[in-house]
């Protein structure tokens, strides 16, 4: 079974949301379908059922490698470059 080779690389205390949604998709005036925070910087971005992928775009424009749901009631991570949840 595949595993992610970069959890344990994350910066530790994890950083805080740097915003409560997507300001990507406030700026384009559409809705994010549901969001992620990045657990390098903190960054929140919209999912991949959300038109602009803004998550995905700011994995491959910083190479940030593990995602965090940032919806209430949900605890699961996924590593961008191992294609696996953490």
């Amino acid at each position: 079974m595949k595993q992610c080779t970069h959890a344990g690389a994350l910066p530790r205390p994890e950083p805080g949301p740097q915003s409560e949604t997507c300001l990507e998709c406030l700026a384009e005036g559409t809705n994010p379908v549901q969001l992620r925070l990045c657990l390098t910087c903190g960054h929140v971005a919209c999912c991949d059922s959300s038109p602009s992928q803004h998550a995905t775009k700011h994995h491959k424009d910083t190479g940030h490698p593990v995602m965090q749901t940032f919806e209430p009631g949900e605890d699961w991570r996924w590593c961008f470059v191992d294609h696996v949840l953490v």
